[in-house]
């Protein structure tokens, strides 16, 4: 028996290979061994399949950082650099649904995008919550929080479009030298 769960995960695959709007429901079904019309007693559309897989995405990208953020004995630097080494390895893990949150979220209808903003406010919100933190306690020094948070969440989710895993540096190498970048800066001591 198909589950809408194998049906999300082959939508995944198939989007970010070809794109949303580039992928018809035949290729979804088609996927997963299925009829078209089969498909719809899992699914009522593309545009579900999207917010699905979007919903999926932030729920398990903050399911891994929320833990670092709780952590009340790790200073906010520590928390900083702890969650982009976690983010980073989920992004490169979770390749296809990652890709998929990055780049098609666009492609949601204005009702289903009203949908999916609060999701990705809270998310967003976990990494807001801890530079503040590093702002309080004189860790951080920056003029807006959100801009710092969009600026370096838009770092590391580039990194989608560049990483191989037969590159240079381990993800965790990457993460390593991107938390010392963004929480150093460039300029020498």
């Amino acid at each position: 028996m198909m589950t809408k769960e194998e049906i999300l995960d082959a939508a995944a695959e198939i989007f970010r290979i070809k794109g949303y709007h580039a992928t018809s429901m035949q290729d979804i079904a088609g996927a997963v061994n299925l009829q078209k019309a089969s498909l719809y007693h899992h699914v009522s559309s593309k545009q579900e399949i999207l917010l699905d897989l979007l919903d999926q995405a932030l729920e398990l990208l903050s399911g891994e950082v929320i833990g670092i953020v709780q952590d009340e004995e790790l200073l906010p630097d520590e928390k900083l650099h702890q969650m982009m080494e976690t983010y980073l390895k989920a992004l490169t893990e979770h390749f296809d649904l990652a890709t998929v949150l990055l780049m098609e979220h666009r492609s949601l209808s204005p009702e289903l995008h009203a949908r999916h903003v609060p999701n990705r406010d809270r998310f967003e919100s976990l990494w807001r919550d801890v530079v503040s933190e590093g702002m309080e306690k004189g860790t951080f020094c920056c003029v807006d929080t959100g801009l710092a948070v969009r600026n370096l969440l838009g770092a590391m989710n580039w990194a989608i479009t560049w990483y191989s895993p037969k590159g240079d540096f381990p993800i965790s190498e990457i993460a390593n030298q991107t938390a010392t970048l963004f929480l150093n800066g460039l300029r020498g001591k």
